[in-house]
């Protein structure tokens, strides 16, 4: 009787203490959510020719996600066979710290990649939690570690964002710059809200619609069209979303951010290119969002359409966000590169590459797909 009751007391106590542990994981929940703009910041989002009516929105129709296509969504996702996580360990490297030339990347995974141009440093869209989620507990999960911890980073003169998406703008990664670096976010119109409520000080935060430039440490940083959507919570595109230009006085990048394919790449090209390295999202791409992610073909039609040199994928390999497998991205991306006769580099996470001498793709994907 007396080893029953001590039974049913300690479920007791690891009930209350799972409960506990989960109140504790869900308490920043509401942080994560962000901010809507307000005063200000929200008298600028309604003046921009993007914001129509009550949300901005793209310069074409756009389709999510047909009410059609959900009894296919369900099939895919439970029957379609697929390997959507690597079947062993994927290979990562700690960067090299010294600098091969004076346009050198660093991806660290999904579209975390740091962009060493002249001299200067631009973190693109950093993401170190575990899950892109507004909670621990639940969402999609890392499927590989992270090549550096983000207190290991070296001075930044800019950290840019694209949209306000989980995978791209990361709560705990924001708090953990704003107290390890003194550089900028540069971000679109309206996700300065978010910011603002993580403790980002305002002379810390660049707010820019499309086709606006901000020049920051002898780069001109600019934001340009994309073809995609926001919202962190309940609520659709309450903040603006971008592609982003980079450009010093000799080199040239041009990063996607999410985006669905259309025919503003070639204007952007024409605007602002030709470009050294293009940092291409190949990721996540569905029949059922056509509009929103961009497949690997399209990507390089949109990179040949920008006047891109070298093309580096990124937005794959680290966060399971569609029903392809793991590999399919890079796999068709390196066929259709090689059908074009396109200058391709496809680097470990982690590994350090120069945009003049990248190193030859090797497949190294294919043997732990």
């Amino acid at each position: 009787m007396a080893g029953n009751r001590a039974l049913r007391v300690g479920a007791v106590l690891a009930g209350a203490a799972a409960l506990a542990a989960a109140g504790w994981a869900l308490r920043e929940v509401p942080a994560e959510l962000g901010a809507r703009p307000r005063g200000a910041r929200a008298a600028r989002v309604r003046r921009s020719p993007q914001f129509k009516g009550s949300a901005f929105a793209n310069s074409m129709p756009s389709v999510v996600a047909t009410p059609a296509d959900s009894r296919q969504l369900v099939r895919d996702m439970l029957m379609s066979g697929r390997r959507r996580k690597p079947a062993g360990p994927v290979p990562v490297l700690v960067p090299t710290a010294a600098a091969e030339s004076d346009l050198d990347i660093v991806w660290y995974g999904h579209a975390t990649t740091l962009v060493e141009i002249e001299g200067r440093r631009v973190l693109f869209d950093p993401v170190w939690s575990d899950r892109c989620s507004p909670t621990p507990l639940l969402g999609p999960k890392r499927l590989h570690p992270l090549p550096v911890q983000a207190e290991e980073l070296p001075p930044l003169d800019a950290i840019v964002i694209s949209h306000d998406h989980y995978d791209h703008l990361d709560m705990a990664t924001v708090r953990t710059l704003t107290r390890t670096q003194v550089a900028p976010f540069l971000v679109p119109l309206g996700v300065g809200a978010h910011l603002d409520r993580w403790g980002v000080p305002s002379n810390r935060i660049v707010e820019l619609d499309w086709n606006e430039t901000f020049t920051i440490a002898g780069l001109r940083v600019t934001v340009t069209e994309a073809r995609h959507f926001s919202g962190r919570g309940l609520s659709r595109n309450p903040t603006l979303w971008g592609s982003w230009v980079l450009a010093g006085e000799r080199r040239k990048v041009f990063y996607t951010g999410d985006s669905g394919y259309f025919d503003g790449y070639a204007a952007i090209g024409a605007a602002y290119g030709p470009f050294d390295v293009t940092l291409m999202q190949i990721g996540a791409y569905s029949p059922s969002w056509p509009d929103i992610h961009m497949t690997p073909e399209e990507a390089v039609e949109a990179h040949v359409a920008l006047g891109g040199e070298l093309l580096v994928p990124v937005h794959w390999a680290t966060f399971v966000l569609a029903f392809h497998s793991w590999a399919e991205p890079v796999d068709r991306l390196w066929r259709e590169a090689k059908a074009r006769d396109l200058r391709l580099a496809v680097p470990r996470p982690g590994e350090r590459i120069s945009a003049d001498r990248p190193p030859a793709v090797d497949g190294w994907w294919q043997g732990v797909a």
